[in-house]
């Protein structure tokens, strides 16, 4: 008695070819994905705001901040290094984009490796 769950072997090459494709669009968007969603380009594109700001900020002083700072421009100072920062991040995730994930590998069960040197 035959399994009817079970394919034929003469009707599985256009099943595999389909499957193969699948895989590959699924490969693809997960990489997409990946750069999509790279933790550094959202911690670059914050710290480059904040940046502008704080160096905005920092550009005029009042009397009553450098006197609080001590002659120091704390708040320009601040707002470069977060831009420097910021630009690091964001040309660093352009000069190594992220990678998906590999696949697992398929463990081959729990037979005796090569390795184990069984024999």
């Amino acid at each position: 008695m035959s399994d009817p769950h079970m394919s034929d072997p003469r009707t599985s090459g256009p099943r595999t070819s389909d499957l193969h494709k699948e895989v590959s669009e699924l490969e693809r968007k997960s990489a997409t994905a990946a750069r999509l969603f790279d933790i550094r380009r959202i911690i670059g594109g914050l710290f480059v705001v904040y940046g502008v700001i704080v160096t905005i900020a920092g550009v005029s002083p009042s009397d009553a901040d450098l006197k609080k700072a001590e002659g120091v421009h704390i708040n320009l100072w601040t707002g470069l290094a977060m831009l420097a920062l910021g630009l690091f991040f964001l040309v660093w995730m352009k000069l190594r984009p992220a990678e998906a994930p590999a696949a697992p590998e398929t463990d081959p069960g729990p037979g005796p490796t090569p390795e184990s040197g069984a024999g």
